[in-house]
């Protein structure tokens, strides 16, 4: 195979968006240094809308819709994403050509007064984008007040420090790679928050039927990071794969093992099941669809009719 004499990425014009491209462009020139590596910035519908919570504005794809078109038209190459931020079935004629090494998949409390969740006093604000963490605050803490925040990194950290709310909930990984962890006060553990499927994971985005790039790309896939994504991607899609469902998984790996933990609630928090089961890491859609049903034998039907109702 010959490497390519130029790539264009496309990603959303966000510090973070604009990292991740920026790492992938880094290490593909270190793979293919005679390569000429392009980043095309561009503003997606999901950057625009910032006064609605994305379940309720078309959710996941609003960020990744005019990063395709400029690849179907030709202008780029490959989109590079967090892997949360993606829908869980893509469209038709884009496929998935690697998954990044993880990064931390924690939830991190982000606060400039308070030391963690237990900690603000009730009527307190938190801010977050998620119905995950709000069913997960909201069933810990009824005593707090949970407030839509939407934005790019820099925008919610600086309606933070405004005062308009008392702490946020983010991702950890973002924080991280922005180099802000001293902004981190608490990470929360899964126990007491399980992450949304694929936290802390990025993804590159091609056409498909681009054999070139999957293999041009195939160094940078992680497979254990592919493996639990996949299981947790696919519980998501059983259940919709939609914002607009207050969903966790979290799939860890440790050797030809892997372990799926997943949570679906009610937005209030006030009903929730859960599953935790194992199975052959080299298996991870078997094993999502194992916890879906047994997700399914307890209230989920119910609980995702209740969320659809709301």
């Amino acid at each position: 195979m010959s490497p390519p004499s130029k790539l264009v990425i496309a990603s959303r014009e966000s510090r973070l968006a604009m990292w991740q491209a920026e790492n992938v462009r880094d290490r593909l020139a270190e793979l293919y240094p005679q390569c000429v590596i392009e980043i095309l910035g561009m503003t997606t519908r999901g950057d625009q809308i910032l006064d609605r919570t994305l379940s309720k504005v078309g959710g996941k794809g609003l960020f990744v819709k005019e990063l395709e078109v400029a690849m179907a038209e030709g202008r780029a190459d490959l989109a590079v994403h967090s892997l949360k931020d993606m829908p869980m079935a893509l469209p038709e004629g884009f496929v998935l050509a690697a998954v990044l090494e993880r990064e931390d998949p924690r939830d991190a409390f982000v606060s400039n007064d308070y030391d963690s969740l237990a900690a603000l006093p009730a009527g307190a604000i938190v801010g977050t984008s998620s119905l995950r963490r709000q069913a997960l605050i909201a069933a810990r803490f009824p005593q707090l007040v949970i407030k839509p925040l939407r934005g790019n990194l820099d925008t919610r950290l600086g309606k933070l420090d405004k005062g308009e709310y008392a702490a946020i909930i983010l991702a950890a990984a973002g924080l991280k790679r922005l180099g802000l962890s001293e902004r981190i006060k608490a990470l929360i553990e899964p126990e007491q928050s399980l992450p949304a499927p694929g936290q802390g994971a990025m993804a590159i985005e091609i056409c498909g039927g681009r054999e070139d790039l999957l293999q041009v790309l195939a160094p940078l896939n992680h497979v254990p990071t592919e493996q639990a994504v996949t299981a947790e991607r696919t519980l998501s899609r059983i259940f919709g794969g939609s914002c607009q469902i207050p969903l966790a998984a979290f799939a860890t790996i440790d050797g030809p093992s892997m372990r799926l933990r997943a949570m679906i609630g009610t937005p209030d928090g006030l009903r929730t099941v859960t599953a935790d089961l194992s199975g052959a890491a080299n298996a991870p859609e078997a094993l999502g669809q194992k916890i879906a049903e047994a997700l399914e034998r307890q209230d989920a039907a119910a609980i995702l009719l209740a969320c659809k109702d709301a």
